[in-house]
Formats: structure tokens, sequence, C-alpha cells
């Protein structure tokens, strides 16, 4: 989880890099459909998994929930409401995980993980107050910070999906499928966009920054987190992600 945390946490950065030339939904679908083909051969040469009609919808609901609709709710939610914000509300993420874990895992939760999320509540507020473009007054809309709420439900149900998988499947085979569904998941936006897209004025930064989106926050991230996920509670696994931030701002 903290090498996942250092890969997530520079992806914003990555990001930023990438979107100077990549429309956001074609960046997005590119990054996932090379991965999730990366996924296919690796699953190929050990042989593919044998999963039921269960397992797939349960994976291609874990896919749904991130990237499916975290990135969405996250991409369309930031046009709205202000970066400082978005970060409060992304810091929520390991309560709503506690909560979900709770209520479909049966995992209780300790009081040294309670103080643990409320101590990176507060580092993330520290984080936020401290940013020289901070500003007391509310900024953006309810749209946006409702659209942001999206994001942490979705993820909260994505660590808890994938904690419920990781129970009775192994990692690789998981975010394969995972990285292949979300692929899929992104065709009609990707579509939406490709006749916007500008491929002569790709530069060797943005695609630079595409090769270690989808090397390191992709295939690396997703596959260590779900392997995390197989040996840690979801309310555990999911404090590491206030991390990221830190990471984001020594990155930046």
């Amino acid at each position: 989880m903290i090498a996942v945390t250092v890969f997530w946490g520079l992806s914003f950065v990555a990001t930023k890099i990438a979107l100077e030339t990549f429309p956001t939904f074609t960046l997005v679908f590119i990054r996932f459909s090379v991965a999730g083909l990366f996924f296919f051969f690796l699953m190929l040469s050990r042989g593919l998994p044998k999963f039921s009609r269960r397992d797939h919808a349960r994976i291609f609901l874990t896919a749904l929930f991130e990237p499916g609709l975290y990135f969405i709710f996250e991409t369309i939610g930031l046009q709205y409401t202000s970066a400082p914000k978005t970060a409060l509300i992304i810091a929520t993420i390991p309560v709503a995980v506690l909560m979900f874990a709770f209520l479909f895992l049966g995992e209780r939760t300790s009081v040294t993980s309670i103080l643990g999320i409320g101590l990176s509540l507060l580092g993330i507020g520290i984080l936020v107050v401290g940013d020289p473009q901070f500003s007391w007054q509310i900024e953006g809309s309810l749209l946006g910070d409702l659209l942001i709420m999206g994001a942490v439900v979705t993820a909260a149900l994505y660590m808890v999906s994938a904690r419920n998988l990781g129970k009775e499947h192994n990692a690789l085979d998981i975010t394969g499928y995972q990285m292949m569904y979300g692929a899929l998941l992104y065709v009609p936006l990707f579509l939406w966009e490709l006749p916007s897209v500008q491929w002569s004025a790709m530069s060797g930064r943005s695609i630079g920054a595409l090769a270690y989106l989808t090397l390191f926050a992709t295939c690396a991230g997703f596959l260590f987190c779900n392997f995390a996920l197989t040996k840690l509670p979801a309310g555990k696994a999911s404090v590491f992600v206030n991390g990221i931030p830190v990471v984001t701002a020594i990155g930046a």
C-alpha cells in the first residue's frame, strides 16, 4: 500500500502533463486498454482463470466502481468545484470504507484505526489550508461537491468489493479482468471524443506521462492494491489513500 500511495500520488502530476495534449477520456481509455491487453496476454501465458458468471459479474461491478464511475465523478466534479474542497471530500474515503466494510464484510475497526483516520483527516486539512491559493470562501457548486462525493462512494465500494473477491481469487486475475472491463466502460466516451483528438499534436512529454500512468499507476498500482486487499482489512488499507496528497505535493 505504500507503493500504491507513491504510484497514485505521482499519477496526478503525470495526468496533468499528459492532459497537455490528450483529451481527458481518450487518456483514460488508452491507459486502461493498454493495461487490459498487458494483463490479458499475461493471463493467457499462464492459462486463463476459470471464473463463474457470478464471479465475472462481481469483477465487472468492481471495475464499474473503479476505474469506471470513480474517474467520471472526479473528472466532471473538478469542473464545478475547487481543488481544496475536492481534496477534503476525497479524504473521507477511509471513513466510507470503514462503514461499507462493516456493513458488507463484517469487519470491525479498532480504536487505533479510528484515531489513525482522524489524524489523516487532520493532515489533509493542514495541507489544504496551507495551500497559498486556499480561500475560506465557498467556491464551486453543490453539483460539483455531490459528484466528488460520488467518487468517494465508488472508491470505497471498489475497495470493499476487491477485498471480498480477494478471499477467493488471486490479485493478478482480479486486476486483469478489472482492467479489461474498465477499458470497455470507457469505449463510448472515447468514441465521443475521438473526432476532436489531434494525434499529430502529441508530445514526447505527454506520451512519457501516459507510459508512467499505464505501467505504474494502472498496472502496478491496481495490482498492488488488489494484492494488499487480500492480506489487509479494507478499512486498514484505505487509510494509506490519505498519504497520496503528500506524494503529489512533493512530486509537483
